[in-house]
């Protein structure tokens, strides 16, 4: 593992003590599978004194980049923090196959108790498309999550899903789940395309700046990035009937479940009651000033918002 170039432990306001690295970790040697990921935790710690980890899971059209503000003052706080990118994105290779959020969650969890050797649970946090697979994981290793946070996203197997995919704002979830089409149209394009959602969705405009769109730029001009991204919103259908099921078999999650988004955003106050569709124990809290983007519009709300729900859920 390698220092990381855009995640330091040296930023403004982060503590020295944290030690910050990046590697790249083979899940499936057959399958050519191997997912990059980058982990944050307080420097010199023991193994069996690191009790708290968070897996931090981001959207789309994001890496794990996307976590760049939040990293350091989780580990500060005393957390292992895990952020990868996920099968298809960034440093992570792009199969063919293998895009439902039950195989993704696999990938993770492989990841992060086989390779990274956690012990113990986990607390899941997901944005937008990671939300989505944040989801996928608590159903998948119910006993592996002790939290789960989701922020700025429809979760599949829920009705507000159904209603949400088919809205004419949501032209993209259509739009991707053609490839062959998406894939063609944006080709040579990426940079523009990608800048749309975000010229959108952002609430905060010095938030994410054009140094931080040419990371996410060259992530979805590399072979197969496109692609990969459009097989993810192909399988959301078939996520959302996995989910279901899952919640027909074994109930809703037990553990915590933090319903969040940015204020800014009119479907925000959607979030709660959705997630109260899959889950028995669920809290609401909007992070003010943040449009979609809520880690990088306002990280030390989220910082702090998350630390008050975790704690309050171990």
């Amino acid at each position: 593992m390698t220092t990381s170039p855009h995640i330091s432990a040296h930023g403004a306001g982060s503590e020295p003590d944290v030690s910050v690295s990046h590697g790249r970790a083979w899940i499936d040697q057959e399958a050519g599978v191997r997912i990059g990921y980058t982990l944050a935790e307080p420097a010199g710690l023991p193994q069996e004194e690191a009790g708290r980890t968070v897996l931090l899971l981001h959207g789309a059209p994001q890496t794990r980049y996307a976590w760049r503000k939040v990293m350091v003052p989780l580990a500060a706080a005393g957390y292992r923090v895990v952020a990868p990118d996920y099968r298809g994105a960034g440093a992570s290779t792009k199969p063919r196959e293998g895009y439902d959020k039950w195989t993704m969650a696999g990938d993770l969890h492989t990841l992060v108790h086989d390779h990274l050797g956690v012990d113990g649970p986990l607390s899941v946090v997901g944005h937008d498309l990671g939300s989505m697979l944040a989801l996928g994981y608590a159903l998948r290793f119910r006993d592996d999550v002790v939290s789960l946070t989701t922020m700025e996203a429809p979760l599949p197997g829920t009705e507000y899903y159904e209603q949400r995919k088919v809205a004419k704002s949501a032209w993209h979830f259509d739009f991707h789940a053609h490839p062959d089409i998406a894939v063609h149209l944006t080709h040579g394009q990426e940079r523009w395309y990608i800048t749309r959602f975000f010229d959108d969705l952002t609430y905060q405009p010095d938030a994410i700046t054009n140094a931080d769109i040419d990371v996410y730029a060259r992530a979805f001009q590399a072979p197969g990035a496109m692609r990969a991204l459009c097989e993810i919103y192909r399988e959301l259908d078939h996520d959302a009937q996995i989910h279901r099921e899952a919640i027909t078999t074994h109930g809703k999650l037990t553990v915590p479940v933090l319903a969040s988004g940015g204020a800014t955003q009119a479907l925000a106050a959607n979030y709660q009651a959705m997630c109260e569709e899959i889950a028995e124990n669920v809290t609401g809290h909007l992070v003010p000033d943040a449009g979609h983007w809520v880690p990088e519009e306002n990280p030390e709300h989220f910082t702090r918002m998350f630390l008050d729900f975790d704690a309050r859920a171990r």
